[in-house]
């Protein structure tokens, strides 16, 4: 029952975020007065035309994943087609770059609104890069957080592995004194030969041991670091989740343009897809994972994809949004439009491009499943 309630997750996560991102070019495409010649449900084949309205055909598609809208004029290469009526190329420049954006902005609107809902209704907890970060916005009552000290590692032929100090555990005090960041330890020690460590084992509540460990020089042979035990959201008010929302839009940007960066890095240098930059396949698992773990943190998940969505639509490559907006840009600057043929070339080619990378990404997702 999971396997087939993920499955329909699944269509409907990636349907929603392309059939809203379609709504947008077409809504705008309306405002405009630019044809909508054809809304598509799915992508082609074409199963079957569902009504008209408006002038626009709205169709059902054999392949279930997402939409399309053609717009009139869109892809045409000889001026006597760009010039009919209701064309794309009939449009102003400033309509034609609502045109291309409204997709993008949809998508960041659906991000926006379903992250403000998370972080208010669903007590989300924000993204955060550093334990600086978590005590800053618990201070301001973003966050509830409990710190503590993790043992990360035992070093062997140390004292603590001596006396079967376990890592992955948590230290709560020394000599006694009770510990919450990992600078705190090292001045508990200072000039001792021994000390005693209060330990929390296991997961959950765990249990307590008490170990009793000479030192070397001042040292116990752990690797400890500073953890947030607990860490929770109480209730926000909208304005606050609002201003999260942004923050995490922004943090999430940042992370995104990275990403791309690193994978087009490393197919430069070596020709593989790192790790952590995943495809179709892994969505899928993600999105498994997410309705396992609950509704809310499968809405988080949609507006994370939403937002990627957003932001990788609106890059300068060619076959994207942001490379077609590129080109009129371009020519809102030189007053004169681009070489047809140039442009319908470089779309080409762009969309040959995306197709092989995410072939290849697909192919890697795969790979590691097993």
């Amino acid at each position: 029952m999971t396997i087939l309630l993920s499955a329909v997750a699944f269509v409907f996560l990636l349907t929603l975020l392309i059939i809203i991102h379609e709504l947008g070019h077409f809504s705008a495409a309306r405002k405009s007065g630019v044809v909508v010649e054809e809304f598509g449900f799915g992508l082609p084949p074409k199963a079957k035309t569902l009504f008209t309205s408006g002038g626009t055909k709205f169709t059902l598609n054999w392949i279930p994943f997402g939409g399309f809208v053609r717009l009139r004029g869109e892809t045409a290469l000889t001026q006597s087609e760009r010039d009919k009526p209701g064309s794309f190329h009939r449009a102003s420049l400033w309509a034609r770059v609502l045109i291309l954006s409204a997709g993008v902005i949809m998508n960041f609107l659906l991000a926006f609104v379903l992250l403000t809902v998370g972080f208010s209704a669903g007590r989300w907890v924000p993204t955060y890069y550093s334990i600086e970060e978590m005590q800053d916005h618990a201070a301001r009552g973003i966050i509830t957080l409990q710190l503590g000290v993790a043992i990360e590692q035992v070093t062997s032929g140390g004292t603590a592995a001596a006396v079967g100090v376990p890592d992955k555990s948590i230290l709560l005090k020394v000599d006694g004194t009770s510990v919450t960041t990992a600078d705190q330890v090292a001045p508990l020690q200072v000039g001792k030969q021994r000390v005693q460590y209060t330990v929390l084992v296991g997961k959950g509540a765990g249990t307590e041991q008490v170990f009793s460990l000479p030192l070397k020089e001042g040292k116990s042979g752990v690797v400890i670091s500073t953890i947030p035990r607990t860490l929770s959201s109480p209730l926000r008010n909208p304005f606050t989740s609002m201003l999260l929302s942004l923050r995490e839009a922004r943090i999430m940007t940042v992370q995104t343009i990275l990403g791309i960066g690193t994978l087009f890095s490393s197919l430069a240098h070596s020709g593989r897809v790192p790790e952590g930059i995943t495809g179709i396949v892994g969505i899928a698992q993600l999105t498994y994972t997410s309705v396992q773990a609950g509704f809310m943190t499968y809405l988080r998940l949609v507006a994370l994809l939403s937002l990627s969505l957003a932001i990788l639509n609106v890059l300068p490559f060619p076959a994207l949004d942001g490379g077609r907006l590129l080109f009129v840009l371009v020519e809102m600057v030189t007053r004169r439009p681009l070489n047809r043929r140039f442009e319908a070339a470089t779309n080409a080619l762009g969309f040959a491009v995306l197709i092989a990378i995410i072939l290849l990404i697909t192919a890697y997702d795969i790979i590691r499943l097993f």
